[in-house]
This record gives structure tokens, C-alpha cells and sequence, in this order.
């Protein structure tokens, strides 16, 4: 019987690999040459359906006010997200993740859970004029709190975990009630999914699934979403309740701990440094896996294309393959339409 070539092929022997006139018979380039080869034997594919679209919304009519660090993102009045919504549509993508900017800020967030703030009226917006496009709010604090931490604080400035899952489960249900189709906490809170999915099924909304943000780092990589949802914190930063990025045996943790509270899908955010956090926790968890490609890893592609340093429209779709590559079922995304747009016209 033959022995396994060094090469470590399957089902290749030694002399079926032997050359021919000191050529190689076994040559991957044939599988290489052509752009139509090249899409037959593809492992990894996009499509727009696994695009998520973020939207920052706010109060007013007729606003769209372009968020300088993020060219071609911008906060929009209601009226204005609904052209959003229409190309998102239009797009096929999978959905659209609304976060919202209030009117008045206090220390306990308040206005995230008003029944005519910002998110939710734009849930009924969406779901008036364009009923079948998927609807995901971002359920947090940050935005709504003058002090800009993702939960109320003690009064030594500290984050209170556990007073802040009440607010964090009604402003949840409130975005319910308005027609979210999934909500989707970002605060890391300890244990409030379980919370949430209580109060969620107490009111009824059993069918309502949560997409938690299991693994969330805190990252260089959110300042330009700072910007566009005007929630930089006035003091500290937010490293005592979000991930440190040197750790991934963590985010297992978190993502069994999520599911056991109930969870229906779960997120690693940033995604584009967390490649290798992705592809554990795909294949730890085996759910529904979503990925955020985050603002600044949007804002570094862009800058970097309009400088003519790299072409954009490859590095878009290359950094998209990769996430989805490492096992993201999902991705949001602030190139949605344009990938989109891409993948249609192949």
C-alpha cells in the first residue's frame, strides 16, 4: 500500500503527485485563471441579504445631516430614513438597525423608552410604508444619557449593573411594542438578557427575538459612532463593562451565558480585528452569528480610497468576504447599499 504524501492531500499518494518532465502536475493556479473559474469554485459567498444597514435617527423633518467622519452617513429625520428604508428595500438587504438620537439627555436615559422617541416612531415608519423590510433597534443607554454611560450611575460615578436592567428592559419594550422585529441590547450588562427576555414574555412578546451584543470589545475602532450618535462619555471611558481586547476565551463565556439567559442570536463587535473571536464562537455556539463591521474600520476604508491608497470598492467587498469567511452569518454594515449594489451587477 501506498503512503500518504508529505504534502498531507487527501487521497493523494506518492507518485500520483510524481512530475512530468520536471513540471507539476498538480497546479491550483487552473482553478485560478478565469473570472468565471474563479466564481465556480468560490468558498465563501456574499449576499445581500446578510447585509444589516445602521441608521441614526432623530427628530424633525426634512434632516439629513452628514456625519463628518463617516462620509456618505449621516443622522436623518424620520421622513429622510424612509428613503433609507426605501433603498434598503429595494436592495434586498437584510435589514436595517435603528439607533436614535433624542431630543432632551438625563442621567437615567429616559427618553429611550418614550413612546414617541425617536427609534420607536421610526419602527412605525418603517412599518407602515415598507412592512416586510426587517426592523433591529439598538437597546442601550448611551445615547439617551447626559453623562453618555451605557447605564445609570452610583454616586461614586460607577455604572449601577443591576439597577440598569429595569431600564434597559423597558426602553426593549417599548421598541416591541412599536413593531421591532428584533431588539438588540449593546449595553453588557451582566444578566441582562435574562431580564429582558422576562419582561419581553411578561408583556406578551414572546415571538420577539433578541440579537444581544454577547461579545463586545471596547475598541479604538467606535469614535466616528460617537460622533453620528452623540454618545461620547462626558468622564472615563466604558473599558469596566465592555470587553478587553486581549481576551477570547472570555467571549465564549459571554456567549454561553447569553444563550442560557435567552438569547436567539448573538454579535461580535468590532469585527474586522476579532476575526479569530468570530470563527470560535460560530463554532462553539453553532446560532445565528452576526458580526458589526464598525465605524471605524467603515471610516479607515474610506479615508484610505479617497486618498487613492487603496481601491475601496475591492477592500469593501475583500473586508466583507473575510467576515463572513470566519463564520458571521450576518454583518452590519455602513457599506450595505453600496455592497449591495456591487454584488448585483456581477
Amino acid at each position: 500500500m501506498s503512503t500518504p504524501h508529505a504534502f498531507g492531500a487527501p487521497g493523494v499518494h506518492d507518485g500520483e503527485l510524481a512530475p512530468l518532465g520536471g513540471f507539476p502536475r498538480v497546479r491550483p493556479r487552473r482553478l485560478r485563471r478565469t473570472a468565471a473559474m474563479r466564481t465556480l469554485v468560490r468558498e465563501t459567498r456574499l449576499h445581500e441579504a446578510q447585509f444589516i444597514l445602521p441608521l441614526f435617527v432623530r427628530n424633525g423633518v426634512g434632516l439629513r445631516t452628514p456625519i463628518g467622519s463617516m462620509p456618505g452617513v449621516s443622522q436623518t429625520s424620520i421622513d429622510e430614513m424612509l428613503r433609507d428604508a426605501e433603498a434598503a428595500t429595494t436592495a434586498g438587504i437584510g435589514g436595517v438597525l435603528l439607533f436614535g438620537i433624542p431630543d432632551t439627555k438625563d442621567a437615567t436615559g429616559s427618553s429611550g423608552w418614550h413612546e414617541h422617541g425617536p427609534v420607536q416612531e421610526a419602527v412605525r415608519a418603517i412599518k407602515r410604508e415598507y412592512p416586510d423590510l426587517l426592523v433591529i433597534t439598538d437597546v442601550c443607554m448611551c445615547e439617551y444619557t447626559d453623562h453618555g454611560h451605557c447605564g445609570i450611575l452610583t454616586a461614586s460615578g460607577e455604572v449601577d449593573n443591576d439597577a440598569t436592567l429595569e431600564l434597559l428592559s423597558r426602553e426593549a419594550l417599548s421598541h416591541a411594542e412599536a413593531g421591532a422585529d428584533i431588539v438588540a441590547p449593546s449595553d453588557m450588562m451582566d444578566g441582562r438578557i435574562g431580564h429582558m427576555r422576562n419582561a419581553l414574555d411578561a408583556a406578551g412578546h414572546t415571538q420577539t427575538p433578541i440579537m444581544s451584543y454577547a461579545v463586545k470589545y471596547a475598541s479604538a475602532f467606535y469614535g466616528p459612532f460617537r460622533e453620528a450618535a452623540e454618545s461620547t462619555p462626558t468622564f472615563g471611558d466604558r473599558r469596566a463593562y465592555q470587553m478587553d481586547p486581549a481576551n477570547s476565551a472570555e467571549a465564549l463565556k459571554e456567549a454561553r451565558l447569553d444563550l442560557a439567559e435567552g438569547a436567539d442570536m448573538l454579535m461580535v463587535k468590532p469585527a474586522g480585528a476579532y476575526l479569530d473571536v468570530i470563527q470560535a464562537v460560530k463554532r462553539d455556539t453553532g446560532v445565528p452569528l452576526c458580526a458589526y463591521q464598525v465605524s471605524g474600520e467603515f471610516a479607515m476604508i474610506r479615508a484610505a480610497a479617497e486618498r487613492g491608497w487603496i481601491d475601496g470598492e475591492r477592500a469593501m467587498m475583500e473586508s466583507l468576504t473575510a467576515i463572513t469567511r470566519a463564520g458571521a452569518d450576518m454583518v452590519i454594515t455602513y457599506f450595505a447599499l453600496e455592497a449591495a449594489a456591487v454584488l448585483q451587477r456581477r
